[in-house]
């Protein structure tokens, strides 16, 4: 069974080339540009695993991510933050609101397919 990758950012570059990286690895892929789009689509899919931008309108990943971890509904979701901000307090600030795993911006898309496989607790060399 595939899994359900959402993906969540405002900038059309970067979600057409994530859409096109995670639908060629086999994942099914769901795509909301702001952080409250995010929210609606959550509760209709439940997808294995978002992929959350921190700079968005309407809500910040930031705001997504705790949301997400404060629904116990939602608890087996996993989270990857994708940002251009790298500072560590950033970093430390995703993770401590329940990010699973935090990639900035730009990235490499091998580094990010074997973060989500990893994160998934997928077997790399499946």
């Amino acid at each position: 069974m595939s899994r359900k990758i959402l993906i969540v950012d405002d900038e059309p570059n970067i979600v057409i080339s994530l859409e096109f990286l995670m639908t060629r690895e086999g994942y099914l892929v769901s795509v909301a540009v702001d952080g409250e789009e995010a929210l609606k689509k959550i509760a209709e899919i439940q997808p294995d695993l978002v992929l959350l931008d921190v700079m968005m309108p309407k809500k910040s990943g930031f705001e997504v991510c705790q949301e997400i971890r404060a629904n116990p509904a939602w608890t087996a979701i996993k989270i990857v933050m994708l940002t251009a901000k790298g500072r560590d307090t950033e970093v430390q600030k995703g993770m401590a609101l329940g990010a699973d795993a935090y990639i900035t911006k730009p990235f490499s898309t091998k580094d990010l397919v074997a973060k989500i496989r990893s994160v998934l607790g997928l077997d790399s060399t499946a």
